[in-house]
């Protein structure tokens, strides 16, 4: 496994942290235990916190190891596709081949929820294909081929997904299998910012796969069958969007992406970007539908561009004009 780098020192292998409410500041110490203390001098530009959807909130500062906004951070409750983080770090640690060919199986199909998928049973994609859905269009077929195929078979793959859990110190996160679709898969907001703080850090591949707002399999097999008639096949190019919109704004510098849904999770959001000049994790858990889920994350950039202390400097020089 790759090594723990020092943003994830700072956040600590804690037993649990205090959620806040912007009028304290959540700090570590040397020792790892989170502790509430008096604001810091910069948050004295911060305005005041945004009212959110999701019930379980974090962003962090990836350069000063500070979160600046907390809400019931350290509550355990379902990720979702969220998991598909973790499957995408092992599938790529393990140094698998991407050009391998894998074919979908019975097994592959969502026998929790019932879901649906674009992929057919019985057709065959590379791996880094499947890796590119599970990440972008969050197939919950192509993660679990994923995690079939890891070297010792299924067991083995979600032993060693809470075994890397460990290592990064989520002490209060527990996968049971690697799509999400379980309830059992559970984390916390402080837990899942040290898995993308790492993602982010370690896999180039997961920034540029999951940041991708499109991906398209080229040439894929599409039967088409209306009554009385014979089937007909065709190949063509079949799209499928990142489950991310905000991937394809303009207005955000989004550097790790992975959302995730399921009745018990609610609709989450795991995300790193660059936001009034700082690097970022933002984490939602548990809103109550994918446009507030969106509409949280706007409302976090809207209050981190506004407390900005070279905005806040900038106004007081240089207001703006009327007409």
């Amino acid at each position: 496994m790759k090594t723990v780098l020092a943003g994830l020192i700072l956040l600590g292998a804690h037993a649990g942290a205090a959620a806040f409410d912007g009028q304290a500041s959540l700090q570590w110490s040397q020792s790892g235990a989170a502790v509430v203390s008096t604001p810091r001098i910069e948050s004295d530009y911060y305005t005041a916190m945004p009212e959110l959807s999701a019930q379980s909130v974090l962003v962090f500062d990836q350069a000063s190891g500070q979160p600046l906004l907390a809400k019931n951070a350290s509550m355990q409750t379902p990720i979702a596709s969220i998991t598909k983080l973790m499957t995408a770090m092992l599938v790529l640690d393990a140094g698998l081949p991407m050009d391998e060919s894998i074919a979908l199986t019975n097994e592959d199909r969502d026998t929790l929820k019932g879901t649906g998928s674009r992929l057919a049973v019985g057709s065959s994609y590379t791996r880094g294909q499947l890796l590119h859905l599970a990440l972008i269009a969050s197939d919950n077929r192509a993660a679990h081929a994923l995690g079939r195929t890891y070297p010792g078979g299924l067991e083995r793959f979600v032993a060693t997904m809470n075994r890397m859990a460990h290592v990064l110190g989520m002490h209060d996160t527990v996968y049971v299998e690697p799509t999400g679709l379980s309830s059992d898969n559970r984390s916390t907001a402080l837990d899942l910012a040290k898995l993308a703080d790492y993602a982010y850090q370690n896999f180039p591949e997961i920034r540029h796969i999951s940041t991708s707002g499109h991906y398209t399999l080229d040439g894929q097999r599409v039967v088409v069958q209306k009554k009385r008639k014979q089937p007909k096949v065709y190949y063509r190019s079949v799209a499928f969007n990142n489950t991310n919109r905000l991937t394809r704004m303009d207005d955000w510098n989004i550097g790790l992406s992975k959302t995730g849904f399921i009745n018990e999770a609610g609709h989450c959001l795991v995300m790193q970007a660059q936001v009034a000049q700082r690097d970022v994790i933002i984490v939602l858990l548990d809103a109550t539908g994918s446009n507030r889920r969106a509409g949280d994350a706007a409302r976090i950039k809207q209050w981190l561009e506004s407390s900005s202390p070279t905005h806040r400097a900038d106004n007081r020089h240089t207001p703006a004009s009327r007409t």
